[in-house]
């Protein structure tokens, strides 16, 4: 593969729809009483749309790093389309996901950690993507782990408006081992902030995303929906596919390798399969700032790229519904997180 600096575009493919899959720690909605049938842990069928007004909005889910917000926007999507790990600002884009429950669609925006360190190019462009989001909504939800508060949750706190309601989202409940020291701390939390009301909860509960769910929806205008019913996310199969790489990357590099690293999609084709419907050929770059870094992804004899490359074609084939072949390249671009023009280049904002 020849060096390049500005890695080339290739051309946008269709957004994903909801199928029927089995995501762990994902409470997933079927398109149809089909797909129920196709799934195994599927039991109950998403609503047909009801008789009645219309309600469509914005909610924006909003946190300092790593607190549980990609986890969040899953669940409440009911299929996953934000990528999440231990290590902090995984998420480094806009990423809007759709649910319709009868008369309703909700349409989340889940953005990246508010970075209080480093003002490097990239976390400039983190930062910018994070107060776009949070200035032209109906709803915010403030995510913050039950219980704790710090001044990375205070900066976040800063950026949100009066006039737009925001519900304090106390995530990670089961985390709590004192539940009798969460309302003192809720009240604490209300003298911060005029919260239009207190969520505690769980991502991982589906009870407990249905009570967010039912919340929301109150807050919500009356207006037609913007998307179809079964549309998932605003985003293609091509950022998903990037998106997916940077994931098993992260996960399989643990805290070793810094979170400058990036994924650039330097081919997405597909064509007819012919053992399956369609067949989808990748071949993406990882993208480390130092030698020391590549020789971390390539691993020995080449073993951690090869997994990185078999869970991320194994993770993608599920949620494209197809049979993906995938090919991995490492290079290294020193400083490029520092450089304003190269990280354009890399699809940030």
């Amino acid at each position: 593969m020849t060096d390049q600096d500005a890695l080339p575009e290739s051309t946008p493919h269709e957004r994903m729809r909801r199928r029927a899959i089995d995501i762990p720690g994902v409470t997933v909605q079927p398109r149809s009483a089909t797909d129920a049938q196709v799934s195994s842990t599927v039991t109950e069928v998403a609503p047909e749309p009801t008789a009645g007004p219309q309600r469509c909005g914005l909610v924006a889910i909003v946190g300092k790093p790593n607190v549980g917000k990609s986890t969040l926007l899953n669940a409440l999507v009911g299929q996953k389309i934000s990528i999440t790990s231990r290590k902090a600002q995984t998420t480094r884009h806009r990423i809007t996901g759709m649910r319709t429950e009868g008369a309703t669609q909700f349409v989340f925006v889940d953005t990246p950690g508010f970075q209080t360190r480093h003002s490097t190019a990239l976390n400039k462009s983190l930062n910018k993507t994070v107060m776009g989001a949070v200035g032209d909504v109906d709803l915010v939800l403030f995510v913050v782990e039950a219980g704790q508060f710090t001044l990375a949750d205070a900066k976040v706190l800063s950026l949100l408006k009066a006039n737009i309601p925001t519900l304090l989202v106390a995530n990670k409940l089961d985390a709590v081992h004192r539940r009798a020291e969460i309302a003192p701390w809720l009240r604490d939390m209300q003298e911060r902030h005029a919260f239009a009301e207190f969520v505690p909860m769980s991502a991982k509960n589906p009870k407990d995303i249905e009570r967010l769910l039912g919340i929301c929806e109150k807050y919500l205008p009356e207006q037609g929906w913007w998307y179809s019913p079964d549309e998932l996310t605003d985003r293609s199969e091509k950022f998903l596919a990037s998106e997916i790489v940077r994931e098993k990357l992260f996960r399989l590099t643990g805290d070793e390798l810094p979170y400058t690293s990036t994924v650039v999609i330097d081919k997405f084709e597909e064509e007819p399969g012919r053992t399956a419907n369609r067949m989808v050929r990748i071949a993406a770059t990882i993208v480390v700032e130092r030698d020391s870094h590549k020789a971390m992804v390539i691993g020995d004899k080449g073993e951690k790229l090869k997994r990185i490359g078999m869970e991320s074609r194994q993770e993608l084939e599920k949620l494209m519904d197809a049979k993906v072949f995938i090919e991995l390249w490492v290079k290294v671009r020193s400083g490029w997180a520092d450089d304003e023009a190269r990280v354009r280049s890399f699809g940030y904002e």
